[in-house]
């Protein structure tokens, strides 16, 4: 499979110190596992999993992995600021310094933001700005966009609208649909987001 990265992977940057991240997913949990695998070879470590659906796959690769887990439930909270006060709590726990929003299907609200502010990034299936929001890949297909792909980008209030660090394209096939399509884009998620981490990382800790 074809991919083109932006910036190249080999420019990317390690941080100078081992960082904590905590990542938060709300599904299968599979770029959490890339990034837990690549964490070592990259300068940081992986403190903890927190996720907000008790059936979330991501909870068996946590256990498998080794990594201190736990479920937050949105469900029990009246809003979005005491849901992230809580994952806040979670989070801080364990230590993470920063976090990782992977297949993460909730937006952060301001004490979130606040906590960590400049250390939240996001991965999302399209090339930003293009095809914001939960149905990018079928957007894209729908638009007849010859290149899709991932973007991750710091978090930010308003919705996958944050400072891009990096991103990873793969041509749209002729006969691609929702499925084979966002099986490649997948593909090049598990490659790209454990290095744009570690360059997120190093950016914003040189600067410190």
């Amino acid at each position: 499979m074809e991919v083109f990265f932006s910036p190249p992977l080999e420019s990317l940057a390690r941080p100078t110190r081992v960082v904590n991240v905590g990542v938060l997913a709300s599904g299968s949990g599979s770029n959490f596992e890339s990034i837990v695998k690549a964490a070592p070879s990259l300068g940081f470590q992986v403190c903890c999993l927190v996720v907000n659906k008790e059936n979330a796959g991501a909870i068996e690769r946590a256990g498998r992995l080794g990594i201190p887990h736990g479920v937050v439930s949105h469900r029990d909270f009246g809003s979005r600021e005491t849901f992230d006060e809580a994952i806040v709590s979670a989070l801080q726990s364990h230590g993470a310094e920063w976090v990782a929003m992977a297949g993460w299907m909730r937006i952060a609200s301001k004490p979130l933001l606040r906590a960590y502010e400049q250390r939240i990034v996001n991965l999302h299936p399209s090339l930003l700005p293009s095809f914001k929001g939960a149905t990018a890949v079928k957007d894209a297909l729908l638009a007849g966009a010859l290149l899709s792909g991932c973007s991750v980008h710091h978090v930010v209030e308003e919705l996958d609208a944050g400072p891009l660090v990096a991103q990873a394209a793969v041509r749209v096939h002729p006969d691609d649909d929702e499925l084979s399509l966002h099986a490649r884009i997948q593909e090049a998620e598990r490659v790209l987001y454990p290095r744009a981490l570690a360059h997120a990382i190093a950016q914003v800790e040189a600067n410190d």
